[in-house]
């Protein structure tokens, strides 16, 4: 009898070992971002041992990484029933909550899962603590406070002290990443996240020469770690956007270090998709629409795909099939529809109105365009800044004015944008341009007011912007404030003659002047000869030939 409890409490122990090392290959996978191989093992450990609650919680934080959290509350509602590792999907259900923005609901569920814990127990701080850095609004000096206590524990504990790194990071904390980093690094150097993330810390200073050299360090540890290729593509990137002389060269890097990354992850259809995050932040949307088409191989009903067609379809000129996916994508309240999505679906929209001679076909479909495009602005107006600059530059440069002034005006509504007084300034010239057209009967007097308050924005922000003055005086013109166009023009004179002989040399300048005089002494004509025929003066000073005020100043006599 004894020698049988002995041999079962052997066989025991060696299924016991052998589930720890399966979810120790599933934790490795999912570190490798290997998120099906990982689904796999902690499928396979959960069949065999059903009341396995710690495999049921990895398993629901991988969906929840894939973004399926119907998936996710499957398994943390089956783990929280297993017999070992239960607690632990508490957690995972306070992550839900926290993506909800609901932090009460959170705590009281992070509050069973450390109830009566054991003295050296790391592991439930440890999940709080990323819970609060992986949430949709994370919140990394919560994340600090919980994972010190962790390390108050276990000073030395690796994973602790690489979620303390992550946690530093977001906080923006770089010296105490980098100790954070190290320290992981040290206790357990097969730990190569840890010294991935010092590279991490170096591609964020914009540090990208060191950045590289330190993921070489990585390949040559292990040349099959895939994030690294991944951190490899981000940098490569990032450094094309700052040095754009050498931007397709690095762009080109980045794209082959993003395929190395998928081969060796997976080509899964959440991989694709991780891929097409990034061939869209790449603007490489040849790529992208080929890697959609891909994908519907894979899942001809998965929502998202409808987002990747949506965008690289319009990008590649085929508004019909971008109308009609991100109409089908936005419209599944299911989906969590972004910013992007309404302003890709906007501008299909306004390019499908209008012809490729830059003719208006259908305004009816342009309002819906523009509508679409004032609701991603709604949604994320700094995002869509720079975007609806150069969209509203397209259209100021096919001589759609009325069109992009519309545009401009959703620009102008974020003062916080970068483009902000540019913005004003074309606003204010599709304006104008859009009353002074051979169509137009009478000058639109409203359209012209926001004209002249958006040249004002402009000479507030910017006072020695001439052209704003010139504008601005003409717009007045048309408004018949007499008083309002010469002062501009005034102006206009005096910050162009205080830019010296060289800038009044010029042919452009020169004629503006010529007309910022005949206009203003025109204006004093009935009212004010003397001024009239001093500004005429001036002209001919400059001008002796010009029939204008040669003629008018005999007229005056």
């Amino acid at each position: 009898m004894n020698k049988i409890k002995v041999l079962s409490i052997a066989l025991l122990t060696s299924v016991t070992i052998g589930h720890a090392q399966d979810i120790n290959q599933a934790k490795s996978a999912i570190d490798a971002e290997q998120f099906e191989k990982a689904k796999t093992i902690l499928k396979s450990i959960i069949k065999a041992k059903p009341s396995n609650g710690t495999a049921a919680f990895h398993l629901g934080n991988v969906y929840m990484i894939q973004n399926n959290i119907d998936s996710a509350k499957i398994y943390y509602q089956k783990g929280l029933a297993g017999s070992e590792g239960a607690r632990l999907n508490n957690i995972g259900f306070g992550l839900i909550d926290l993506d909800k923005g609901d932090q009460t609901a959170a705590q009281e569920k992070f509050a069973l899962a450390t109830k009566d814990l054991k003295k050296k127990d790391v592991e439930e701080y440890l999940y709080i603590g990323r819970a609060y850095m992986y949430s949709l609004k994370p919140d990394f000096k919560k994340a600090i406070e919980v994972l010190n206590k962790a390390k108050a524990i276990n000073p030395l504990d690796p994973q602790v002290n690489l979620a303390l790194g992550n946690a530093y990071f977001g906080d923006k904390n770089q010296n105490e990443a980098y100790s954070a980093y190290r320290n992981a690094y040290s206790s357990d150097n097969t730990l190569i996240r840890a010294k991935m993330q010092l590279g991490v810390l170096l591609k964020g200073a914009r540090a990208f020469t060191e950045a590289i050299k330190a993921f070489d360090e990585v390949v040559a540890i292990n040349p099959n770690y895939g994030p690294v290729y991944r951190e490899f593509a981000e940098t490569y990137y990032l450094w094309g956007r700052n040095e754009p002389s050498k931007y397709r060269m690095y762009v080109d890097k980045a794209l082959t270090n993003y395929e190395k990354y998928l081969s060796l992850t997976d080509y899964s259809l959440n991989s694709r998709m991780r891929h097409a995050d990034f061939l869209i932040l790449a603007g490489e949307y040849k790529a992208l629409e080929a890697e959609a088409n891909k994908m519907v191989e894979l899942d001809k009903v998965n929502p998202r795909i409808l987002r990747y067609l949506g965008l690289s379809a319009y990008q590649n000129g085929n508004y019909d099939v971008a109308i009609s996916s991100l109409e089908s994508f936005i419209s599944n309240p299911a989906n969590r529809v972004i910013a992007l999505d309404y302003l890709n679906l906007g501008y299909a929209k306004i390019k499908k109105s209008i012809s490729p001679e830059g003719v208006l076909l259908d305004s009816a479909l342009f309002d819906k365009g523009l509508l679409d495009v004032k609701k991603a602005n709604e949604m994320d107006a700094v995002n869509s800044s720079n975007s609806l600059s150069e969209f509203g530059k397209k259209l100021y440069e096919q001589k759609l004015y009325k069109q992009a002034a519309a545009i401009y005006e959703i620009a102008v509504s974020n003062k916080e944008s970068k483009s902000y007084v540019l913005d004003n300034f074309y606003l204010g010239n599709s304006l104008y341009f859009d009353n002074t057209g051979k169509d137009v009967v009478k000058p639109d007097p409203i359209a012209l007011q926001r004209a002249d308050l958006a040249f004002g924005v402009v000479i507030e922000a910017s006072p020695k912007t001439q052209e704003a003055y010139i504008y601005r005086a003409r717009t007045n013109r048309l408004l018949e404030n007499d008083e309002l166009m010469v002062k501009n023009y005034e102006e206009y004179v005096n910050i162009v003659t205080a830019k010296g002989p060289e800038e009044l040399a010029k042919p452009a300048v020169i004629k503006k002047i010529v007309e910022s005089y005949n206009t203003s002494a025109a204006s004093y004509a009935n009212t004010d000869k003397v001024k009239a025929k001093e500004y005429f003066n001036k002209t001919l000073a400059i001008d002796p030939t010009n029939q204008y005020a040669l003629d008018s100043l005999k007229a005056l006599k």
